[in-house]
């Protein structure tokens, strides 16, 4: 039986890239009790590290005595610091092919039967559409036996929703699928990826304290949400005058780490504030920028006609609001998807590279097509030729909240291939920017 020394638990190396020439990644083996028939059976489990994906744990029991076996993913890696919702428009029978990663902290509906699975009833999973719908109908059918001798009329009325649902699988009409994940380690496949898919739409919300006790990252007695109590963090002059540093974990291998942050005057802009972690144990850098203001009251549209290499020096803010728009490619990047960076033109590209290609957790495995990878190589290269100055295009930076920058180098001159449009936002970006008690009688919703 496989052991987990106190050592590699202390230096953050436990979890290992899975590798099918590791001989000595073996799975540690845990006598347990079977819950079929109560004799004593065996846990397997191994603590991995995905390519492109993050730390999970694979857990698998079986029983030499009845047969009885299963098998559970879980996430190892961090909470992430925003919630996550994936509403997907399911048209033909292809999408029931998207792949998905459920967590068990996901709640997923399927509005139009007023269906819904609750957080934290089922385990994590790696599955497909069609695998979720599969599931659904067996964990309803699990009982129905039961149901039947006992509540004939209850069980007749499941019996007609499993049709219902079975019947989703033929998509002779639409339906939408929504899985809401506050810890944000759900993930649905977008199969046109670089490209946006207009059938999925992303967003991410912070979570409410209730959502927080579920996921354990707050107590349960803590009901004061306020920051109060530290008052060094609201004293502005002292995040002018030093760089306040504070514990985390390292997003990338969970060892312990720390976070610098510190209050800067960006030129001709405005204060923001610039969160940076450094990792000693895997070498891991990642910073993340916060507006020091509020929102603008309109919102910001940034245009750049990329002529120059030297173009790719320009400083760029990028708040969480802010999409990426790049129409050559006919690529656009949706708020919150890189959160807020504080980097240069070439940054942003590199980071956009490595979250549509490098780290995208859908492109490896058994069942990736050629075709994917090679329309996401082809991607990736079309983003080294706009670095090099190959390739002529316009990068669009779009913030409703007016809290992203992108260097002028003519500065206070007007920049000649630079545009910057002032708009009033639409009902619907207020919404997403959660502006609902700001409603004025100039906004009204379009149905």
């Amino acid at each position: 039986m496989s052991v987990i020394s106190e050592e590699n638990v202390r230096g953050g190396s436990v979890f290992k890239d899975i590798s099918a020439d590791d001989e000595d990644g073996q799975p540690t083996e845990i006598e347990s009790l079977c819950m079929n028939c109560y004799q004593n059976g065996t846990t397997r489990l191994l603590l991995t590290r995905i390519p492109f994906f993050k730390e999970v744990i694979v857990s698998s029991f079986s029983c030499g005595i009845c047969g009885w076996s299963n098998t559970e993913i879980q996430s190892a890696g961090r909470i992430q610091d925003q919630g996550v919702c994936y509403t997907l428009r399911v048209k033909t029978k292809q999408d029931l092919n998207r792949e998905v990663v459920k967590a068990d902290s996901a709640t997923t509906r399927i509005p139009e039967l007023d269906f819904e699975i609750p957080p934290f009833t089922q385990k994590g999973s790696l599955s497909t559409i069609e695998g979720l719908l599969d599931r659904a109908v067996a964990g309803l059918e699990q009982d129905q036996p039961v149901r039947r001798a006992s509540h004939p009329e209850v069980a007749e009325q499941i019996d007609s929703f499993i049709q219902k649902l079975k019947k989703l699988k033929e998509v002779e009409d639409e339906f939408t699928l929504v899985i809401e994940d506050p810890s944000g380690n759900s993930f649905v496949e977008n199969p046109v990826a670089p490209q946006r898919d207009e059938a999925l739409t992303v967003s991410h919300f912070k979570r409410t304290a209730e959502q927080d006790k579920q996921l354990g990252i707050r107590a349960d007695d803590d009901d004061d949400g306020d920051l109060d109590e530290q008052p060094a963090a609201n004293d502005l002059d002292t995040m002018r005058n030093e760089v306040l540093v504070f514990s985390t974990n390292c997003p990338e291998c969970n060892s312990p780490a720390s976070t610098n942050m510190k209050l800067v005057q960006v030129p001709h802009f405005k204060e923001v504030i610039i969160m940076a972690t450094n990792c000693d144990s895997c070498g891991h850098r990642t910073n993340e920028v916060k507006s020091g203001g509020a929102t603008e009251e309109l919102g910001t549209k940034i245009t750049l006609h990329v002529t120059d290499p030297s173009d790719m020096t320009r400083d760029v803010l990028k708040s969480e609001t802010c999409s990426v728009i790049i129409p050559e490619l006919e690529f656009e990047l949706g708020m919150a998807a890189l959160g807020g960076k504080f980097t240069t033109l070439e940054g942003l590209l590199k980071d956009i590279k490595d979250l549509i290609v490098s780290k995208n957790p859908f492109v490896c495995g058994d069942s990736t097509t050629t075709d994917r990878l090679q329309k996401l190589g082809e991607f990736g290269e079309k983003i080294e030729k706009i670095i090099t100055g190959e390739m002529d295009v316009h990068v669009i930076l779009d913030d409703p909240a007016g809290n992203s920058y992108l260097q002028n180098v003519y500065a206070p001159d007007p920049d000649p291939e630079m545009t910057v449009e002032k708009y009033t936002r639409s009902f619907e970006q207020n919404e997403d920017l959660g502006l609902n008690d700001m409603k004025t009688e100039g906004y009204q919703e379009e149905n």
